[in-house]
């Protein structure tokens, strides 16, 4: 029984870290995402039976790509009517976009890029867009999906069905967008790779502050995109700014999965080498070329990485860059970020000040940093009882359980009067 267990185990790891890979060529293949699904997870079922008996394949990817294909065959055997629809649209497909060479190793393309620019298509509703990559892409299940856009799990199968649907209906192309359209269909596809990202850094809810595997699968896919379209600055300033964040990963969590503040940690545990190739993609990004907000967020990012400690950080120069930003991508976001970092450079009533001044923002009244930031604020300013109001807010919000272990504690503190 424990072999049998180990054996699922392998193959679910397997599973997980091929399926973006398996449904992007099986989308390609086909043309229609349900049937890619449907047959992607019978070549799961399959893995499951024989890889505990015959072993995990040499090439586990190349093995659920044939058995999958096989059993869309057999589906579509069975049913002609939906082949012959299928085969209208791969027509289509192929005159507009030949298929791709295989790897130089013999192995299957790398298709998961294209699947990344249908899932991104502006046909889409925004919120469709996000949800359908990270189901598609990341390989998140809808309740994952739906806890990252903070709606129902029901709300979420239904728009994951619904951008289906209209992929299906709208004849959108599987291809990667030509030179002409690449200024408008990127932005998307990098909004996409982010929210990704930031599900792994800051998990949306549940136990665990963090989720590192997804957070990696982020960074392994932009530095795809990076590989693809080099001279792109905003795809190397989000590889950099994913690298510098994910850099502090070790030191952002006690040994008990508690949150550690940027003050406290380790700075030893930081990933040094990381650091160094993504304050080297900073450079890159800013360099001759208009500086894009991923860039700019970057080079924050890598200011933080570079000091000794959080005094020793050069806070005007955060500001300066805070003040670049937000006349590229404007937002409550940004303007709370800025005023935070303009607390740490001329003292917390100037940045309570300005948090003040953004209490009528309606994307930040369900934001838990907001009040949390205030609260460290009022706290530092002696206003312990508007403090512990702030925590309290900020608690309701929270979406993790170290998040609210944190704010528990720190609403002890000021409480007490500490």
């Amino acid at each position: 029984m424990a072999e049998q267990t180990r054996a699922q185990a392998s193959v679910e790891a397997v599973f997980r870290e091929e399926y973006g890979r398996l449904l992007a060529t099986l989308v390609r293949r086909f043309g229609d995402l349900d049937l890619a699904e449907e047959v992607a997870s019978d070549a799961l079922e399959v893995a499951l039976v024989r890889w505990p008996v015959d072993g995990v394949p040499t090439k586990p990817g190349a093995w659920l790509v044939t058995t999958a294909r096989r059993r869309a065959v057999d589906r579509l055997r069975r049913d002609q009517t939906y082949a012959a629809r299928l085969a209208v649209l791969q027509v289509e497909a192929d005159r507009a976009d030949p298929a791709p060479p295989a790897d130089a190793d013999g192995g299957l393309p790398d298709e998961r890029l294209q699947l990344f620019f249908t899932c991104a298509h502006p046909a889409l509703p925004e919120e469709d867009r996000g949800a359908l990559t990270l189901r598609c892409l990341a390989g998140l299940t809808t309740p994952e999906v739906a806890r990252a856009y903070l709606v129902p799990t029901a709300t979420m199968a239904q728009r994951i069905v619904r951008a289906k649907k209209k992929i299906r209906l709208a004849r959108i192309p599987f291809r990667v967008p030509g030179p002409d359209e690449l200024p408008g269909r990127l932005p998307g596809v990098l909004q996409v790779l982010y929210s990704i990202f930031t599900e792994g850094y800051i998990a949306s809810a549940g136990p665990d502050l963090q989720r590192p595997d997804v957070a990696e699968e982020a960074i392994r896919l932009t530095r795809i995109l990076h590989r693809l379209l080099p001279a792109e600055g905003e795809v190397t300033g989000l590889l950099a700014l994913m690298l510098l964040i994910h850099a502090r990963r070790e030191a952002r969590t006690g040994s008990g999965g508690e949150l550690v503040l940027l003050a406290d940690q380790d700075r030893d545990r930081w990933d040094r080498a990381m650091i160094d190739e993504g304050a080297g993609l900073v450079v890159t990004a800013l360099t001759g070329r208009p500086a894009g907000p991923y860039g700019v967020q970057a080079a924050i990012a890598a200011l933080h990485d570079e000091a000794p400690d959080v005094p020793g950080t050069d806070w005007p120069q955060i500001v300066a860059l805070y003040d670049v930003l937000r006349t590229l991508a404007p937002s409550p976001i940004v303007e709370l970020n800025r005023a935070v970092a303009v607390a740490m450079r001329d003292g917390p009533e100037a940045g309570l000040e300005l948090l003040d001044a953004l209490a009528g923002e309606a994307r930040l009244r369900g934001h838990h940093p907001y009040p949390a930031a205030r609260a460290e604020l009022l706290a530092r300013l002696g206003r312990n009882t508007e403090a512990a109001a702030a925590y309290r807010d900020a608690l309701e919000l929270a979406g993790t359980d170290p998040e609210r272990d944190h704010l528990r504690a720190r609403l002890r503190e000021v409480e007490c009067g500490g």
